[in-house]
């Protein structure tokens, strides 16, 4: 099978890593990618959110499966446009990718499915907005109703600043606060079908103990050793597969990845937020430890076959990644920056630890920054304490000037 990937972070790295491990992958292609990216699949140039752009490399290639990794290009229809040419495409439509383009979408979806989530009011006028915030009281919890790359979301004791985020806004989400702590469950569907991977848990604050701004996030992990360990069958049943029913019975069948983002909280899980895509960096973690080989389980969800695939098989091994990211990120990041010692860690770490590269590119013989979240080292081990001590061992050969990385990550989930 021939393969094209259509994006350039870290979650596309680690999804080209696995197909680039899959035996019935004889052709592996990236648009437009990264430089780490280019170690193991051939890098097109491509403007992502072009979807005829897109559907024609996709042609040229001989693509039999093309793999939309960013939110913005689903949202955009580009999974459509694929189709539209005859190509098997792992991925939601443009109507169907609104379950994470907008916030008010999804609460609706929620609502006819009967998914358990926070109560929350839909404001589009200074006036909604007072009285939203003053119905709920602190924490304020404000959402960009539109895509925001993951930092459109403010969680805040301070009323100016939750109003000043609102206001900024041209339609917002604001809702009740979830206690309790977060996991986030991906599913493979078909629209019918539904196949859960493992949980993980990602860190959205960019420094240590939870302080800091909002990030696209800073490092993840998995298994989640403290969570119940019927909690994958209870989201199945309470949100997966009850969105996919409902979507599909509103006539915008979903497939491809949905990602639930959950609160564990005190009455029970409730849904944060939905996603159409890998998440970044928990991706990173669940591939890590996914022993089924990848192509195979996309296309049964690109051609409506999961039904006949068999179960999931993973490791037993614990997965920890670490993200390096630039300097001020995630204010706006300075890029340029040569990144030195990835080669140590390739000579050194190799199998348990690697890089997976996000905002780079290459500038001659040197590889250099190129955005704000920069790399993200992932290690495996027979245990959390044992993953994140690799990871982080993997992580300190890594020089990037003005670079920053949480040193918490797992931890606590390591020391039970």
């Amino acid at each position: 099978m021939k393969v094209l990937v259509i994006g350039g972070g870290a979650r596309e790295h680690a999804l080209c890593r696995s197909l680039s491990l899959d035996p019935d992958v004889t052709a592996l292609y990236c648009a437009p990618g990264n430089a780490g990216i280019a170690e193991v699949a051939e890098l097109h140039p491509v403007d992502a959110l072009d979807g005829d752009a897109v559907a024609r490399l996709a042609t040229d290639l001989g693509a039999e499966l093309v793999v939309v990794g960013p939110e913005a290009p689903l949202v955009a229809g580009v999974a459509d446009a694929v189709r539209a040419a005859g190509i098997p495409c792992f991925g939601p439509s443009g109507e169907a990718a609104q379950l994470e383009g907008s916030k008010a979408f999804a609460k609706d979806v929620m609502a006819g499915a009967g998914v358990p989530t926070a109560r929350s009011y839909v404001c589009t006028t200074p006036a909604e907005i007072d009285a939203a915030l003053d119905a709920f009281g602190a924490p304020y919890v404000v959402k960009d109703d539109g895509l925001a790359a993951g930092k459109g979301v403010v969680v805040t004791d301070d009323v100016e600043a939750a109003r000043a985020h609102a206001l900024a806004c041209d339609r917002v989400v604001i809702e009740e606060f979830l206690d309790g702590p977060e996991v986030s469950l991906f599913a493979i569907t078909d629209g019918t079908t539904v196949l859960p991977l493992q949980p993980a848990q990602d860190f959205k604050r960019a420094l240590d103990d939870d302080e800091g701004p909002n990030t696209g996030g800073m490092g993840a992990y998995s298994p989640l050793p403290w969570a119940d360990p019927k909690l994958v069958d209870e989201v199945m049943d309470s949100v997966l597969q009850p969105t996919v029913d409902e979507l599909r019975r509103r006539g915008t069948p979903f497939s491809g990845l949905l990602y639930a983002g959950l609160a564990i909280t005190s009455r029970g899980v409730r849904v944060i937020e939905f996603n159409a895509r890998f998440g970044d960096p928990e991706t990173q973690v669940v591939l890590a430890r996914l022993k089924t080989p990848l192509a195979g389980v996309l296309l049964g969800s690109a051609n409506g076959t999961l039904d006949e695939l068999p179960p999931l098989k993973w490791r037993d091994d614990a997965a920890v990644t670490v993200v390096i990211a630039s300097h001020n990120y995630p204010g706006t990041p300075r890029t340029g920056d040569p990144i030195e010692g990835l080669d140590d860690v390739a000579a050194q770490d190799a199998p348990h630890a690697y890089v997976l590269h996000a905002g780079t590119k290459r500038e001659g013989d040197a590889i250099v920054s190129a955005g704000g979240r920069v790399l993200s080292v992932t290690a495996t081990g027979k245990d959390l304490a044992d993953a994140r001590e690799r990871a982080y061992t993997a992580a300190a050969r890594i020089r990037l000037d003005g670079s920053h990385l949480r040193t918490d990550i797992a931890r606590k989930a390591a020391e039970g």
